[in-house]
């Protein structure tokens, strides 16, 4: 898996920042997986491509992630951290299509998410998710799914990929409100990517004004020496 230097991160930041998030999650899945067409990871299962994104983040940033969630019953905000080796604790799903009641579906990809986030009504996105990975409208004399197919397919699909949605059980210390949340490790992932750019600028902005060097010349330094000048300039 490549280093991401200096530069990487802010050529990376600069490619994405107005990116919809799945083409985020992606873009950085091209960097850490160069090997592989950006076509390729496009339709990657999306535990497949949960948990290539949970390397990345192990192996770029560290393996904590830390965000919030706010109780929807009172608005009180909660501090929560998770640990990105955990998404790799889990087998990467087979190829084998999931059947239900004479249907057979493949497993939903980023491809698939993309064309459901137009759908403003959940149900009608859920649908189209589902239309979208059936894989044989002859199944089944070519039925059309329904919203009561939505739970057994989907509980099908969960069960064939469990890092396709991550659930984490959340409880609020100030009204006592459980809920569940769900874990978007592409956001976490590009959160730190977006933190170490922005880092890097006005690392390179401190040192510009001081010194008169380049974008190029400040990147080109190690971590170690850069902050060391930090603290000098700063000084």
């Amino acid at each position: 898996m490549p280093v991401l230097s200096s530069s990487s991160v802010l050529d990376l930041w600069d490619r994405g920042a107005q990116l919809h998030s799945l083409d985020q999650g992606l873009l950085a899945l091209s960097v850490g997986f160069p090997e592989t067409s950006y076509q390729t990871l496009a339709d990657w299962p999306l535990g497949r491509r949960n948990r290539a994104l949970a390397e990345l983040q192990w192996s770029w940033f560290g393996p904590t992630l830390e965000g919030w969630a706010s109780c929807p019953q009172c608005a009180e905000k909660l501090e929560f951290q998770m640990d990105a080796r955990s998404f790799t604790n889990l087998e990467a799903p087979g190829p084998e299509p999931v059947v239900v009641n004479g249907r057979s579906f493949r497993l939903p990809t980023s491809r698939d998410l993309a064309r459901a986030a137009g759908e403003t009504d959940p149900q009608s996105a859920a649908l189209r998710l589902l239309e979208a990975c059936r894989l044989s409208l002859e199944d089944a004399e070519g039925e059309a799914l329904s919203l009561d197919d939505l739970e057994t397919v989907g509980e099908k699909l969960a069960a064939a990929d469990p890092l396709a949605e991550t659930r984490l059980s959340l409880v609020c210390p100030n009204c006592g409100n459980q809920w569940e949340d769900t874990v978007d490790i592409a956001a976490f992932l590009w959160a730190d990517i977006d933190a170490r750019a922005r880092r890097l600028l006005r690392e390179v902005h401190t040192l510009g004004s001081a010194y008169g060097w380049t974008e190029r010349e400040i990147l080109s330094l190690s971590d170690r020496r850069r902050a060391v000048y930090l603290g000098m300039a700063q000084a």
